[in-house]
């Protein structure tokens, strides 16, 4: 009987690599990336430190860098959301009526 179990439990870790899903693919900011992604993370972070506001300066040797370089001007260029603020009564414009 133990036997049995044994084998069975060894055939199920035998199989299980192949029935498991792959490892789902990195993504830096919407941009597919391997190898823990750090090249888009030097791209970004040269970007930020070196203020980069258009996406033509993001041409390094790396497309992985390139990227990283490019999403982080896309988050700059991001407009604010303009966020509601109720009218408390105090309108500077109605005041002199």
């Amino acid at each position: 009987m133990n036997i049995r179990i044994l084998i069975a439990a060894g055939s199920v870790a035998l199989a299980s690599p192949l029935v498991a899903p792959a490892n789902a693919q990195e993504m830096f900011y919407g941009y597919n990336c391997s190898d823990g992604c750090s090249g888009h993370q030097a791209g970004y972070n040269w970007a930020q430190r070196n203020d980069i506001t258009d996406e033509s300066d993001c041409d390094g040797n790396s497309r992985s860098f390139n990227e990283g370089c490019q999403a982080y001007v896309d988050e700059q260029s991001t407009e604010p959301v303009q966020r509601y603020q109720p009218n408390d009564g105090n309108d500077d414009e109605d005041s002199g009526e």
